[in-house]
């Protein structure tokens, strides 16, 4: 037995190394880069969310927002404004992708909304936009490798939480919270879609002053609307979202793609108690998947993105089966 479960877990290893040089390849590149004991304590902000502004290893400065025409999900037209991530040598769409119809294969499904001001510091890109849609595909793509979940790869969907298509779909992505924006109706319909049994991902949340980021409370805030009295508890490696594919037994020193100092884990468990379903895992100070965008481009080390991937993996898997 113990033959079998190494050489299980080195052939799921070796997969995911030869899916990410994959993508590598598929690119163009030459190699390098590709995948709990009760909860300690609740917390309600994490960490190291106040404090003096981080440096960001290798980032670009923040742009000014000026000038920048209206690019919310409601606007009518998107002014031609390229959709991509760092390094630009990914295939880059000049607007958000038409979303495909439901037809009971796994969709991956990015929450857009109206961005605050100071959100467009990026390319002038509404924050909720940041590496989208290089990052899903590439997910997708991993999924597709490793398991039979047989999810959409290239085709991924963005909508509103007011969406009533949302309900479709079983796991739902929101990313740099410091700048999201809901209306009261967004706030029901989060409510809804997360007591209906929707899992929420939330990714590429910068903490305080990091491109201005105004860090934990507006996120705080908002989820305070969406359910009045939600505690975030710090993650342990033991909880079953790090076991639920792939085997992560520790989160200390989780590579970081720029961020500066350790990453937190933070979930958002049913009724506030961390022994029933686990209803929104938050990364802050951290941004997972943006070694997921990058892995086609051998700007990370391999290990490091397949550390990422694992992660993406794990929280896809338990999405669907809790």
């Amino acid at each position: 037995m113990p033959r079998f479960r190494l050489s299980r877990a080195l052939a799921v290893a070796l997969a995911l190394a030869a899916a990410t040089l994959a993508i590598l390849a598929s690119n163009g590149h030459r190699r390098p880069a590709l995948i709990a004991e009760p909860v300690a304590h609740l917390v309600t902000s994490p960490a190291g969310a106040s404090g003096a502004r981080r440096a960001v290893a290798g980032g670009a400065q923040p742009a000014r927002a000026g000038g920048v025409k209206d690019l919310s999900p409601g606007s009518a037209r998107t002014d031609q404004r390229r959709f991509g991530g760092f390094g630009g040598r990914e295939s880059i769409v000049s607007e958000p992708l038409p979303n495909i119809p439901y037809d009971g294969r796994f969709t991956f499904v990015r929450v857009n909304y109206e961005t605050s001001p100071g959100g467009y510091w990026y390319r002038g890109l509404p924050a909720w936009a940041h590496g989208y849609p290089v990052a899903e595909r590439n997910l997708m793509r991993i999924m597709n490798e490793i398991s039979f979940l047989h999810a959409h790869d290239d085709a991924v969907n963005t909508m509103s939480l007011d969406d009533p298509r949302l309900f479709e779909y079983p796991v739902a992505y929101i990313i740099e919270v410091s700048w999201w924006t809901m209306t009261d109706r967004q706030g029901e319909r989060l409510r809804e879609y997360i007591k209906k049994g929707g899992f929420v991902i939330i990714d590429d949340f910068k903490a305080e002053g990091d491109f201005g980021s105004a860090g934990w409370a507006p996120f705080e805030a908002n989820m305070q609307r969406v359910l009045p009295g939600a505690k975030f508890v710090e993650m342990q490696a033991s909880h079953p979202i790090f076991h639920s594919f792939f085997e992560l037994n520790s989160l200390e020193h989780f590579p970081q793609a720029y961020n500066a100092g350790p990453p937190s884990f933070l979930g958002l468990f049913e009724d506030n108690d961390p022994t029933k379903r686990l209803e929104m895992i938050v990364n802050y100070n951290t941004d997972i998947s943006q070694y997921w965008e990058w892995s086609g481009q051998g700007i990370r080390p391999i290990d490091d993105t397949n550390e990422a991937y694992k992660l993406g993996v794990n929280y896809i898997i338990y999405g669907l089966t809790h």
